[in-house]
């Protein structure tokens, strides 16, 4: 049945005024996700003379499943739904940290997961969207505030970057405090400050070399692998291997080898068994729909006349963006290695509902509501950017 953009009932409203070119990205992800799913179960189950099984394919479409419950429902939030949905996700997910310290797993030496049962919980993956969202909420707001909005948001983040520390999670930590940085740089911090926050990030960066002896290793390794190919590390070294033994249109489905030797090949590095069993075709493909959900998203939060949904728009779409290039980045050795996953693709519950709670958060903002499109418009310095573009 055709739906008529003059119905304003139900899913025609919600179809018609979502951006669809970036919620078909998603789908499209979420699906090669679930392929690369049932390509890596096997490996991730079994090994080179043992035989795996599809459990953890079974597990990822009901993961799927959720997820995409969750991206619709947080869809058709309202702006002020969004708020106080982000407040509470936020709120848990940093109690969610503190609990983690006290009685999560150690894996590889980290505390990062809370043991449920059925699946891993990692609180951290929800504190980049809800931070996106009330950081967003705090520097649109036009009312005048006793302390500096950017103080406020820089006390919301403090807490979780320090639980992330003791994890230790040096990348998620980067990531939360890039996405900050994002986001003060729409709502128009001037560029020195900017300058002096960068300083401060480097500085944050020298601190965790110098205290967590795997940043240390990992920065070291990445070095050396960049005068000499051979120096890359395990993990990398086998990566890049999957990629060469793929070539232009992989092996073929469930015919990859390299696979059953590559630590995490379900979850960090499912971009190399994309690389190898469907070559280089699939990887340019993932690369190009990261490529048009994060412009759309962009630009569709330029176009906004809400402050706030210009801001949580952009700031939900980095998010994304900057997950994506580190996980990839890793996979290609263009980055050190970090033990960060492929949003929609790489295996994992709450890697892919944190992910569809985001994307969920940035379709919701960006729709196009009548009442919005009214008011007097108040650009960011964001909006004016992107339209002199």
């Amino acid at each position: 049945m055709a739906l008529s953009r003059a119905d304003r009932r139900g899913f025609a409203d919600w179809w018609w005024t979502i951006d669809r070119v970036a919620f078909i990205a998603m789908l499209a992800l979420i699906a090669i996700g679930l392929v690369l799913a049932f390509a890596a179960s096997p490996a991730a189950t079994g090994g080179p003379v043992t035989a795996g099984d599809f459990r953890y394919a079974g597990k990822q479409i009901a993961f799927a499943l959720i997820a995409a419950g969750i991206l619709g429902s947080s869809s058709v939030l309202s702006m002020r739904a969004i708020k106080l949905t982000a407040a509470i996700v936020f709120a848990f997910a940093v109690i969610g940290c503190g609990l983690t310290l006290l009685t999560g797993d150690v894996v590889l030496g980290a505390k990062r997961w809370i043991d449920l049962g059925w699946f891993t919980f990692q609180p951290s993956e929800f504190v980049k969207p809800s931070f996106a969202v009330l950081g967003a909420a705090i520097l649109a707001d036009r009312q005048p505030m006793a302390v500096r909005k950017e103080f406020i948001t820089l006390g919301l983040v403090a807490l979780p970057v320090v639980f992330l520390l003791f994890q230790p999670d040096v990348g998620q930590t980067g990531l939360l405090i890039a996405l900050w940085g994002a986001l003060l740089f729409f709502a128009g911090l001037p560029l020195y400050w900017m300058g002096i926050m960068t300083g401060g990030g480097a500085g944050l960066f020298i601190f965790a070399y110098t205290l967590f002896p795997h940043v240390q290793h990992r920065v070291s390794q990445y070095l050396a692998q960049m005068e000499d190919p051979e120096q890359a590390g395990y993990q990398v070294g086998l990566a890049l291997k999957a990629f060469e033994h793929g070539g232009f249109l992989g092996v073929g489905p469930g015919s990859g080898t390299i696979k059953y030797r590559l630590p995490d090949a379900h979850s960090d590095f499912i971009f190399a068994v994309a690389g190898e069993e469907f070559g280089f075709v699939l990887c340019a493909a993932i690369t190009a729909l990261f490529c048009v959900l994060t412009v759309r998203l962009l630009l569709r939060s330029a176009r906004m006349r809400d402050p706030f949904a210009q801001l949580a728009g952009a700031g939900l779409a980095i998010v994304i963006a900057l997950q994506a290039f580190i996980n990839m980045g890793v996979a290609i050795s263009l980055l050190p290695a970090k033990g960060m996953t492929l949003p929609f693709i790489s295996y994992g519950g709450s890697s892919l509902f944190a992910v569809a709670l985001t994307m969920g958060f940035a379709l919701a903002v960006t729709r196009q509501r009548p009442q919005l499109a009214m008011r007097e418009p108040q650009p960011s310095t964001f909006a004016m950017e992107a339209r002199a573009i």
